[in-house]
């Protein structure tokens, strides 16, 4: 079983939108995915009300999943680590404990354009069009994260 997370700074944004968003490209019997944030801010609420919103538009429920922080346990417990950006990358790289923990920490938009270190943005204070934008970014990526797993 390949097991991948998704990582983002709150968990109610990025993360849980590319945790369904990948969970509806792939057979979850041969894949575990999940979702966390680097920060604490917002640890057992539901993905904000726009990333669901935007999510359903797309045929996604995203509902039953709740925010919480990214430990140290989860180098051990995942295969690969997806940053949102480059700012959260570093943030993990910096609780990494070995060579092997940096190797799972990936940027997820490298899957679309390798080696650019391009970031999703947080929509977190923009509008709707921010959220649809976002999916669509996260949909490319998932769609070849899928095609690798």
């Amino acid at each position: 079983m390949v097991k991948v997370l998704m990582v983002c700074l709150g968990n109610i944004c990025r993360s849980p939108l590319a945790e369904g968003i990948l969970k509806s490209k792939v057979n979850l019997n041969e894949v575990t995915i999940d979702s966390a944030g680097t920060a604490a801010y917002h640890v057992g609420n539901l993905p904000d009300p726009r990333s669901i919103a935007v999510a359903k538009k797309h045929g996604i429920d995203i509902t039953t999943q709740r925010a919480r922080k990214f430990t140290v346990k989860d180098f051990d417990s995942f295969d690969f680590i997806y940053a949102m950006d480059q700012n959260n990358f570093d943030d993990i790289l910096k609780l990494s404990r070995n060579k092997e923990d940096k190797k799972k920490v990936l940027l997820i938009l490298n899957e679309v354009r390798p080696f650019q270190n391009n970031s999703v943005p947080d929509p977190y204070y923009g509008g709707d069009d921010g959220f649809e934008n976002v999916y669509q970014m996260l949909n490319k990526a998932c769609a070849e994260i899928a095609s690798k797993l």
